[in-house]
């Protein structure tokens, strides 16, 4: 079945961008007609960014699971919707058809409405990757119930600052999940963050490692006995029924948090109907995806790009969405190479951080996997680098597969910026063009547009956006305030994204990293993922963040904290290779003061640097660092601690 709105050339894709700026509700209108309503809209877009306040399709009711599930029933309901790759690799793998993943949705919205959920509560979904989260999320979805997704590797006490941040009185989790050779204890940490919790009426636990958990009577029930007593009431006679709620095209789907510097997480809200349109109309045609294909997205669901390319995106367009329940490097370093090679993966998406750790084990764990099924690749979570890059183009690729180089946000829903799979031009550490419906701007820090190109040629300033997507955020749960100050205040009348951005001659957008971690040394400004990359270009470094701190004759200096893939290195003789290095590729301006060499660097699951930590430390702060919940590994931070110079 093709999609009538994929853009098949790069006239097609200059046509759809005209439109979508001089027109767009005519051009988001005929894009919503694809999908299925319960009620067609009055209007579809009434906006300003001063409150701010956005409606897409504003009086039109739908469900999101309908078009995620039930529209494809009829052509599609023995194709594989989810295939599901566990950890431990002697495990089977599950493969769930659309007509499955319909009955289980379908049977656990039976079970949350049996607990006493309704529309509009809030659940938090604490789980591993399995098969069973996305029936929870959708199983939310159908019934109208707001899902906040809680990543698993959360503490008990971030998972308590949500629960009440969000009123949430319903908590579905697992006894416990696997994560390469970790057991992590996901019931038992619901335990203690429910310590003193007023509100919670009801635990769902999944079984999954059969880890020893304790069951409060009244409070916690078992998914299991749930789903069997469920699936006698919604299967009648072998047909599988449950009604999906009808909700106004602007009722909040989910709320994901995102850590914020003042220490708070921010709870975006998105919306059903402007969410569903804008991830599936990316989805369909960044990844350039034809049906039968075989998307892998290495995210998390506990993370927006797991909700949006391996949940909504892709099931709303009717694909095969791979979810992996396990890291790359467990057993070993293939791993992802064996998952592509098994399941004749097309689309691989996955994140820098992985392309480079996974770099740094050599070509070897590439041998006698079989990689030529992949016919698009793509990056997510932060800028490429161009080492980085042009590993995956020849290692992975062949030099065959376009690499698609996304840039987008929690906030943003879904891709804003990114070259289109063989569509577009692509460019080595560039997101290049943005998608139809996005109009960037660059602004200096008064807010006045940039119009005077540097030496080097190019636009050089903040990115904003002018006017809405349909999936911007619609606000920050329980706390619009925030919301306007934190993304519309900055610059009155645009969408700031906290990012800086060079544009070229074509147009083409480089990210350069967050505005705050440009650093101005002696005067000159000098951003981190310039100075970044030229380190990352040095043989034996797999990353590095960099950090402005107090100096007393520069004003400000360059930190730099470097992970190297050889521990067996001589300190300072390494040290001067890659002062060398970056002299070499920016300049003696950008060399780093301080090289700190670490095991890891603090990071959120989706790959994104927690640099405001990295600064506090350089600059000698070591107890207010603000919200460490995103971590991915919160006791990085001790570590890194332990060894400032």
């Amino acid at each position: 079945m093709p999609y009538p709105y994929q853009l098949k050339s790069i006239e097609e894709y200059n046509i759809a961008y005209q439109k979508s700026v001089e027109d767009p509700e005519g051009f988001w209108g005929a894009i919503a007609e694809n999908f299925l309503w319960k009620k067609k809209w009055n209007s579809v877009l009434n906006w300003n960014f001063t409150e701010p306040k956005v409606e897409w399709y504003k009086g039109a009711t739908l469900n999101i699971t309908e078009n995620c599930i039930d529209r494809h029933l009829d052509s599609m309901a023995h194709k594989p919707a989810i295939i599901w790759e566990p950890n431990n690799p002697g495990e089977r793998t599950r493969i769930v058809t659309y007509s499955r993943l319909h009955k289980r949705v379908c049977q656990f919205a039976q079970v949350l409405k049996n607990n006493g959920v309704k529309k509009g509560d809030r659940v938090c979904i604490y789980m591993g990757m399995v098969p069973e989260l996305s029936y929870a999320v959708l199983g939310c979805a159908r019934i109208g119930a707001i899902h906040s997704v809680i990543f698993g590797g959360f503490s008990a006490q971030s998972i308590a600052d949500r629960l009440e941040d969000a009123g949430a009185e319903f908590i579905v989790c697992c006894d416990g999940a696997y994560r390469g050779s970790k057991d992590i204890p996901l019931k038992s940490i619901i335990d203690d963050a429910l310590i003193g919790n007023k509100t919670v009426k009801r635990v769902i636990v999944y079984t999954r490692t059969r880890t020893p958990v304790s069951m409060i009577k009244g409070r916690d029930v078992w998914w299991e006995d749930e789903m069997e007593y469920a699936e006698t009431q919604v299967e009648k006679n072998g047909v599988v029924s449950f009604p999906a709620e009808e909700m106004d095209a602007e009722d909040p789907l989910f709320i994901l948090y995102t850590s914020g510097s003042t220490g708070k997480p921010k709870g975006v809200v998105h919306s059903s109907a402007g969410y569903m349109v804008w991830t599936n109309y990316s989805f369909v045609n960044v990844f350039q995806y034809e049906q039968g294909d075989v998307h892998f997205c290495t995210a998390d669901v506990g993370w927006i790009t797991g909700h949006s390319y391996i949940v909504y995106g892709p099931l709303s367009a009717g694909a095969t969405s791979l979810m992996f329940e396990g890291i790359p490097t467990y057993p070993d370093a293939g791993r992802f190479w064996d998952i592509i090679d098994k399941h004749k993966v097309n689309i691989l998406y996955t994140a820098p951080t992985a392309i480079r750790s996974l770099m740094s084990y050599g070509l070897e764990p590439l041998k006698g996997k079989d990689l030529s099924s992949l016919k698009i690749l793509g990056t997510v979570g932060e800028p490429i680098n161009e080492e980085a890059w042009h590993w995956y183009d020849e290692n992975i690729g062949r030099k065959k597969c376009p690499i698609v180089d996304t840039w987008w946000q929690t906030e943003t829903g879904g891709i804003l910026i990114s070259n289109i799979a063989g569509i577009t031009p692509a460019r080595p550490g560039w997101a290049t063009l943005p998608m139809p419906g996005v109009q960037p701007v660059l602004v200096d820090e008064k807010g006045i547009e940039v119009t005077e190109p540097d030496d080097r040629g190019f636009l050089k300033g903040n990115l904003c956006i002018k006017t809405p997507w349909p999936a911007i955020l619609r606000t920050t749960y329980g706390d619009h305030e925030r919301c306007r100050t934190n993304y519309f205040a900055t610059y009155p009348g645009l969408y700031f994204t906290g990012d800086g951005a060079l544009k070229d001659v074509n147009g083409f957008y480089r990210i350069t990293g967050r505005v705050d971690d440009v650093l101005n040394v002696s005067g000159h400004r000098i951003g981190t993922a310039e100075v970044e990359n030229a380190i990352n270009m040095y043989a034996d470094v797999v990353e590095s963040a960099v950090v402005g701190y107090p100096h007393d004759i520069k004003g400000q200096g360059i930190y730099a904290y470097v992970i190297l893939g050889n521990n067996k290195h001589q300190e300072e003789t390494t040290r001067r290779n890659i002062l060398e290095t970056v002299t070499r590729i920016i300049g003696a301006i950008a060399k780093p003061d301080k090289i700190q060499f670490v095991l890891g660097l603090p990071k959120t699951r989706s790959g994104k640097i927690m640099r405001r930590i990295l600064r506090k430390i350089a600059e000698g702060e070591t107890t207010s660092l603000g919200d460490t919940s995103t971590l991915l590994d919160p006791l990085i931070v001790d570590e890194i601690k332990n060894g400032k110079l």
